[in-house]
């Protein structure tokens, strides 16, 4: 068996004495679910509901724009960010964030994939995502609508015909266990309007990220992803380690070893290097623009740093596979430390 083979995930990410199913799997669990967690990972209850943090991604990719769009529950509040980034202009053109009330603006619940509904409401803007089941009429599908002013999305995700997700279940630094699923990249439908001007997204490619788990007090990582129907990495190094590592390619999902990122954090638009310490992934990164925000909330804080951009360089199954060129691939990096 290769070393790099993923099995099947499990239905659920705990056993039935609370055990947690460390791994990284190919699919998705029903859901993640970390009500029965035992010792040595569960703590008490207001610690845990201090550090759970919970969020939704969902990232559009065409020739003309890329958008960003998260929802995200720390607990204690919750916040929510979309933009849309005109990839002929380089700049963004649209951008929403906003920081929202415990309890009632975010909902997310804990199916990562068939049954997800997620959610952020905040005096008039809306954006919600959920899972459409296969019928005989329809395939299965995910829908993002979002409703922010002038700027709209309405698109539907493919997922039928997708490549399998990626499921990471694993230990984190100063927290205690989180959980992840990642999707392949999947055909997309819609539209996306901001005032007068509108992006169909029919030649483009979506994927999410849902992510749940209790990190620490102050959390920092670099990322990096990118999709196109037949190839797609995830790679990020940070509290997660290389849990989350993954190559999809023709239709296949490949577990990756630790990821270097190599970059100037003070040039937001400078290149990046990256790379696998298994020889299996090679990638420059050009951003074409970027999105950043930071915030101060004396109790919490954020910096972040998402340049938009194209990837270039050369991916492989295996070492003893041929490489794969890649060629201006969009998709994003990130430089992000959070104290929640």
């Amino acid at each position: 068996m290769p070393a790099n083979f993923l099995p099947p995930a499990p239905a659920q990410i705990l056993s039935p004495d609370g055990q947690v199913r460390f791994g990284k799997y190919t699919g998705a669990p029903d859901v993640i679910d970390w009500s029965s967690l035992a010792l040595p990972y569960r703590r008490g209850k207001l610690w845990q509901a201090l550090h759970h943090k919970h969020w939704h991604y969902v990232a559009l990719a065409t020739d003309e724009i890329f958008c960003g769009i998260a929802i995200v529950d720390v607990g204690w509040t919750n916040t929510a960010f979309a933009y849309v980034f005109d990839r002929q202009e380089c700049k963004l053109i649209a951008s929403y964030s906003q920081d929202g009330l415990p309890g009632l603006t975010a909902k997310l619940n804990q199916h990562p994939a068939a049954g997800a509904a997620s959610r952020f409401h905040f005096l008039g803007n809306k954006i919600r995502f959920q899972h459409l089941p296969a019928s005989e009429q329809m395939q299965d599908q995910f829908q993002l609508q979002l409703q922010c002013g002038s700027f709209s999305i309405d698109t539907l995700l493919d997922a039928s015909q997708a490549a399998p997700s990626l499921l990471a279940i694993g230990e984190v630094r100063g927290g205690t266990v989180h959980a992840t699923v990642k999707s392949a990249g999947m055909p997309l439908a819609g539209a996306v309007r901001v005032g007068s001007r509108s992006f169909k997204l029919q030649a483009g490619t979506g994927s999410y990220d849902h992510s749940n788990g209790f990190l620490a007090r102050e959390t920092g990582w670099r990322w990096a992803s990118a999709h196109a129907l037949d190839v797609g990495f995830n790679l990020q190094a940070g509290y997660f380690g290389s849990n989350e590592n993954s190559l999809w390619l023709d239709g296949k999902l490949i577990g990756l070893g630790a990821a270097q990122f190599e970059f100037d954090a003070s040039q937001a638009m400078a290149d990046w290097h990256i790379y696998t310490d298994d020889g299996l992934l090679d990638l420059y990164f050009r951003p074409e623009g970027f999105r950043a925000e930071n915030k101060n909330l004396i109790i919490a804080s954020s910096r972040y740093l998402q340049p938009i951009g194209q990837f270039s360089g050369w991916v492989r199954a295996s070492l003893d596979a041929p490489k794969r060129g890649i060629e201006k691939l969009v998709g994003v990096t990130e430089d992000h430390f959070s104290k929640w």
